[in-house]
């Protein structure tokens, strides 16, 4: 008999992996908040819209079921849809 991989395992070690990578984004972004200037007034702006974004398009995801059909398909879904702007923040920021 095969065994089988519990969902929810992966989904705690996904969640907690995304945890770290946004508190290291939290970090980065502190850091360009508090230098003050233009660069800082566009990064508030972009963190909001994007804030603004993610919270009309998640729902719209789940509801029209392209995050999956049961609950741990749309949790890994979701995780998987918000990783991908963490990541891409994180690298952005880590730049420069």
């Amino acid at each position: 008999m095969a065994k089988r991989k519990d969902p929810w395992t992966s989904l705690a070690f996904d969640s907690w992996s995304l945890g770290l990578e946004a508190s290291t984004v939290i970090g980065l972004r502190m850091m360009k908040l508090a230098a003050g200037g233009a660069a800082a007034q566009a990064e508030a702006q972009l963190m909001v819209g994007e804030k603004l974004a993610t919270s009309m398009t998640l729902p719209m995801l789940a509801m029209t079921g392209q995050l999956g059909a049961s609950g741990p398909a749309i949790a890994a879904g979701s995780l998987a849809h918000l990783r991908k702007k963490v990541r891409a923040n994180r690298r952005r920021l880590a730049k420069g």
